[in-house]
């Protein structure tokens, strides 16, 4: 067995990063993990000055940078001009983060049309769009990890998608077009994978349970405590728990995941099938 370090395996220190959704809630979470760790990270998001502000929190933490990207990832003419942006700044780019999304709660009767066109378009067709169109620059980062004179990567280039539990089982309220478009991002993340594995590029799931953030700010301020009561650790995620295991599948200790969904849930998804043993009949 080769010698290693602990120490390195969780290294992400001057990757490139593009986080879409990055200004607030998990994206946050997530840039704010990358910066600290010494990632150049770039985040996005529609909020021109969301984004920028963020920028500026998080670049006076350091060690890394990070760049504000404004962009509406719903409209394709701004996708095609954050990459542009992107191309004229980077060669490579070692990460990609598909994390900007949208939910919508209404009953079955009253479920609009619209909500299904605007989740689909956001949280499954942007992803496979922006992810296409950042293929060059994943690739070039995947030549840079790979082994001189061998199609071997050691250090691939990374996709990480934002799911959720939503998209793993049938949720007990009624969320319709957003649980059927994160089971939708599941399945095309293990389709990417299986498709670019082949290139050095991984595509990987993060199937988050309830977080703090502000998508599920009002459900936790109605109904935290029975959230809580349901999940077997007994707490919502937190920003490390979902900025470490970004880092993790980014880092040489996840260079070898591929096409996996990772429920990062305290255990709630199982924690459904059994009940608190020290709830009282």
């Amino acid at each position: 067995m080769s010698s290693f370090q602990i120490s390195n395996l969780f290294d992400v220190s001057g990757k490139v990063v593009l986080i879409t959704g990055g200004s607030r809630g998990i994206g946050k979470m997530i840039a704010t993990g990358f910066v600290r760790n010494g990632a150049k990270v770039y985040i996005s998001s529609r909020s021109e000055k969301d984004c920028e502000a963020t920028a500026k929190e998080l670049n006076a933490l350091g060690p890394g940078t990070c760049i504000p990207l404004p962009a509406d990832m719903q409209q394709l003419e701004h996708v095609d001009r954050l990459i542009k942006e992107l191309s004229a700044r980077e060669k490579a780019l070692h990460v990609l983060v598909n994390n900007a999304g949208a939910a919508w709660g209404d009953t079955l009767e009253d479920y609009p049309d619209t909500a299904f066109t605007k989740l689909l378009t956001l949280n499954v067709h942007r992803v496979f769009t922006l992810t296409q169109k950042c293929l060059p620059l994943l690739r070039a980062a995947a030549e840079q990890g790979g082994v001189v004179g061998e199609v071997v990567y050691k250090d691939p280039a990374r996709i990480i998608n934002i799911g959720s539990v939503e998209g793993l089982t049938v949720p007990n309220h009624e969320t319709y077009a957003y649980s059927a478009s994160k089971a939708g991002l599941h399945h095309l993340s293990r389709h990417l994978a299986g498709r670019l594995g082949w290139e050095g590029i991984t595509s990987n799931t993060i199937a988050c349970g309830p977080f703090e953030s502000k998508m599920m700010a009002q459900t936790l301020r109605e109904i935290g405590d029975v959230i809580r009561n349901r999940i077997p650790l007994q707490r919502i995620g937190a920003p490390e728990d979902i900025a470490g295991t970004a880092i993790f599948l980014a880092s040489r200790a996840g260079s070898y995941v591929n096409g996996a969904t990772i429920a990062l849930d305290g255990g709630s998804l199982v924690g459904m099938q059994i009940m608190n043993p020290s709830t009282k009949l």
